[in-house]
């Protein structure tokens, strides 16, 4: 996030994450469900505590639930830099972690100095210059002004450790075929 409106957006996005319901999926009111596993749950919580113990502030979240079921809280973790665990790992959970940069090129670092690639999001007013800035992102998904999703009708995949190939659309579906070559030489009298 620039540096000039960083302080809004964490803000802002503060009380938005603040409002986010947590619970049983099958509930209407739900907005955020469970982690998949106890090792997936465990492993949120590490990146989140280690985080704070190397300066990342937390300002929603955080706590491991009480009770049944692998539920982890929306989580906003702030003042994050490139050193410390959330950036370093992929965080697979709801948590938001946010880091400031002094312009949209250290930005543009940031965002690349990683050794993941799934998916990254740019955030701006000025959609034109976000899609020109989405080709110099290393990962294999970017969306602007809006969050990551999958549509079964376009490929979908990361780069870098995050993975190679692609799965959904016509891309996806060449993944799992074999394509075969064969060659029938001139007949031999």
């Amino acid at each position: 996030m620039e540096e000039a409106v960083y302080d809004e957006f964490v803000e802002k996005l503060h009380k938005r994450l603040a409002t986010l319901k947590m619970g049983d999926p099958s509930e209407p009111e739900t907005q955020v469900g469970p982690i998949a596993r106890p090792d997936l749950r465990d492993a949120l919580h590490r990146q989140v505590t280690v985080t704070v113990e190397q300066g990342g502030k937390c300002l929603l979240g955080g706590e491991m639930p009480e009770g049944p079921g692998y539920f982890y809280p929306v989580t906003l973790l702030v003042d994050v830099t490139n050193d410390m665990q959330a950036s370093c790992e992929e965080t697979f959970g709801p948590i938001a972690v946010v880091m400031k940069a002094a312009s949209e090129r250290e930005a543009l670092q940031i965002a690349n100095d990683t050794p993941y690639g799934l998916a990254a999001s740019i955030w701006s007013a000025d959609t034109e210059k976000a899609i020109k800035l989405a080709s110099t992102i290393e990962a294999g998904q970017v969306a602007i002004n809006g969050i990551v999703k999958t549509d079964p009708r376009l490929p979908s995949g990361g780069i870098k450790q995050s993975g190679y190939g692609r799965e959904l659309g016509p891309h996806g579906i060449m993944e799992f075929v074999n394509i075969q070559q064969v060659w029938v030489g001139p007949k031999v009298d």
